[in-house]
C-alpha cells in the first residue's frame, strides 16, 4: 500500500504535485479537494501545521492530508486521495495519521459517500454542516440598494483600515471557530493573493459615529477574466483555520470571475463570491444584513459575472434566511466530522 510521510514544510516540486493531485480530485468529485486556508498553508513551515504525504510503493504521491492547529483542542484536518488510487487503504492511512497528530475533526467537501463511510469507519460523527448557496446575477442586480438612514459605504483602504477591520471582524465572529481568529497577518496574506481587489471590499460606516460597523468582502478569481481561457473556478475556499465559513448574524464567502467594466448588454460569464459579510454585534438586528449583501451583489453584477455563491453554516438560521430572501438556494453541503467527546473532555 505504500507509506505516509510526515513533513512540516513542502518544497516547490511537491507543491506542484499536490496541485495536480487536487485538480484531478476536483475533476472526479465535482467539488474542491482542499480549502483556501489549507492551500495557503502549503509551503514553508507554519506553526501548528503538519503535512502528511501518501506515497505508493513506487514513490508516487497518491494522497495528501493536512492538520491545522496540530497539538491543540482545535486541531482540524482535510485529506484527499488521487482518484486513480482510491479503495487501496490510502485514505484510512492518512486519516489515522491525522488522528495521530491529535486531529479532533475532519472536513468532507460535498459530503461524498466515500468520505462519509471513511469517517464512520473511524468512529467520527457529523457535527457541522456548511451550505454552498448560489443564485444568478442579472442586470437588475447592478444598482446599489438604498441604505438605512445614517449609513454610507466606501471601499476598504489597505493599511489604514487593517487594524480596525480585524477588530470588527473579531467582534462580528466572536463565536466562529475560524473567521473570528483572523489576525492582521492573516488579512495581509489574503490581500497579497492575486484575487484581492479593495474595490470589492465594502465597508459600511455609521456616519454619526464616524466608524465602520459592517462590511461585505467579495471575491473574484483572476483566471476567469475576459480573454483568458475557460472561465471556470480554480478551487474553493471553505474550511480550515483562518477562513470564513459563514457564521455570525450576517456573514459568508467564494469564486471565479469576469473582468471589470462589463456593460449591461454583454453576455454574463463567470462566478463571483460573497466572501465574508460581518456586522458589529451592537448593530445587528437593525436591518443591515440585506442591504449590505445586496451592495456586494451589485458590485459583482457590474463586473459582468453570471453567478454568485457563498458558504454559510447550516445552523446559522438568520443568515440563511437573509440569503434565501435574496434568491440564493442550496447547491451542495460540506460536513465536518468530529471525534466523539470523552468523559475527560
Amino acid at each position: 500500500m505504500g507509506r505516509t510521510e510526515r513533513v512540516l514544510a513542502v518544497d516547490a516540486e511537491t507543491t506542484e504535485r499536490l496541485r495536480s493531485l487536487w485538480s484531478r480530485a476536483q475533476d472526479a468529485d465535482g467539488v474542491g479537494a482542499v480549502s483556501e486556508a489549507f492551500r495557503m498553508a502549503v509551503g514553508p513551515a507554519r506553526d501548528g501545521v503538519v503535512h502528511l504525504l501518501a506515497m505508493d510503493d513506487g514513490g508516487d504521491l497518491v494522497g495528501y492530508a493536512q492538520v491545522a492547529a496540530a497539538g491543540t483542542d482545535d486541531a482540524v484536518a482535510e485529506l484527499v486521495v488521487d482518484p486513480d488510487h482510491r479503495r487501496r487503504g490510502h485514505g484510512r492511512a492518512l486519516l489515522d495519521a491525522a488522528l495521530g497528530e491529535g486531529t479532533r475533526s475532519v472536513w468532507s467537501h460535498g459530503l461524498l459517500p466515500a468520505a462519509e463511510a471513511l469517517a464512520s469507519s473511524a468512529g467520527l460523527t457529523l457535527t457541522r454542516s456548511l451550505h454552498r448557496m448560489a443564485r444568478p446575477l442579472t442586470d437588475d442586480d447592478r444598482a446599489d440598494p438604498a441604505l438605512p438612514q445614517g449609513f454610507s459605504v466606501r471601499p476598504f483602504v489597505p493599511g489604514p483600515d487593517d487594524e480596525a477591520w480585524v477588530t470588527l471582524n473579531a467582534a462580528a465572529f466572536a463565536s466562529h471557530p475560524e473567521q473570528g481568529r483572523l489576525t492582521v497577518a492573516d488579512l495581509r496574506e489574503r490581500m497579497a493573493q492575486p484575487w484581492f481587489d479593495a474595490a470589492g471590499f465594502l465597508l459600511l460606516e455609521d456616519d454619526a459615529a464616524g466608524r465602520v460597523v459592517a462590511f461585505h468582502w467579495t471575491k473574484v478569481e483572476p483566471d476567469a477574466t475576459p480573454g483568458q481561457a475557460d472561465g471556470g473556478r480554480t478551487d474553493d475556499v471553505r474550511h480550515g483555520s483562518g477562513r470564513a465559513h459563514g457564521s455570525g448574524t450576517d456573514d459568508v464567502r467564494h469564486g471565479t470571475g469576469r473582468g471589470p467594466g462589463a456593460n449591461a448588454d454583454e453576455v454574463r460569464e463567470g462566478v463571483g463570491e460573497v466572501y465574508v459579510v460581518g456586522v458589529d454585534p451592537t448593530y445587528q438586528g437593525r436591518g443591515l444584513g440585506g442591504p449590505l449583501t445586496a451592495l456586494g451583489l451589485a458590485h459583482l453584477a457590474r463586473l459582468g459575472l453570471a453567478e454568485v455563491d457563498l458558504y454559510v453554516d447550516g445552523d446559522n438560521t438568520a443568515a440563511r434566511r437573509t440569503y434565501q430572501r435574496l434568491g440564493f438556494v442550496d447547491t451542495s453541503v460540506d460536513g465536518q466530522y468530529s471525534v466523539p467527546p470523552t468523559s475527560s473532555d
